[in-house]
């Protein structure tokens, strides 16, 4: 087991499990890109059996909170009956943003495992990494890059067909 706020390869231990929650994750972002919503899936995991699940519904939802991340944990808190979320492990496909990361820290997420890293919004080491500061009162340990290139490949044909859409679209400023 890694220690609180360690960073692990993505083959690490448990490397067929993480492939096999990451694949679970990659099915809720599909679900997201069907609905029109940008694909990012989350599981979350306990004890071998998924107790949360979601994906984005920011678009369907008209909600700016309606992250997969959030939904899962929203998910797993209910069927847990409560907010702390120990000995739990979030998969999710993109690397979470500042808001969910900040939400693992507070629901006590034991672990994260994500597919592809977020350059642009991701805090789990990308732009800023609130999983491991020191100064909050939980950290948890990270694994990155579990089908890194399955999911961001899913995130690319998603955004080249909407910009492909877009292309064939009258522009809705010309008049």
């Amino acid at each position: 087991m890694a220690a609180t706020g360690e960073r692990l390869p993505a083959d690490a231990g448990g490397a067929a499990d993480d492939r096999r929650w990451m694949r679970e994750a990659l099915a809720e972002a599909r679900r997201a890109a069907a609905a029109g919503d940008v694909p990012i899936g989350a599981v979350l995991v306990r004890d071998g059996a998924a107790i949360g699940r979601g994906h984005n519904r920011r678009e369907a939802d008209g909600d700016p909170l309606a992250h997969a991340e959030l939904l899962a944990l929203r998910q797993g808190a209910a069927a847990t009956a409560g907010w702390r979320l120990l000995a739990t492990t979030l998969y999710v496909t993109l690397e979470p943003c500042a808001m969910c990361a900040g939400a693992l820290v507070l629901s006590r997420v034991s672990r994260l495992v994500y597919g592809a890293a977020d350059p642009k919004a991701g805090f789990c080491g990308s732009l800023g990494d609130l999983t491991a500061d020191p100064r909050l009162n939980h950290r948890l340990a990270v694994t990155a890059g579990v089908l890194a290139e399955e999911c961001g490949e899913l995130l690319r044909s998603f955004f080249a067909a909407l910009r492909s859409a877009a292309g064939s679209l009258p522009d809705p400023t010309e008049r």
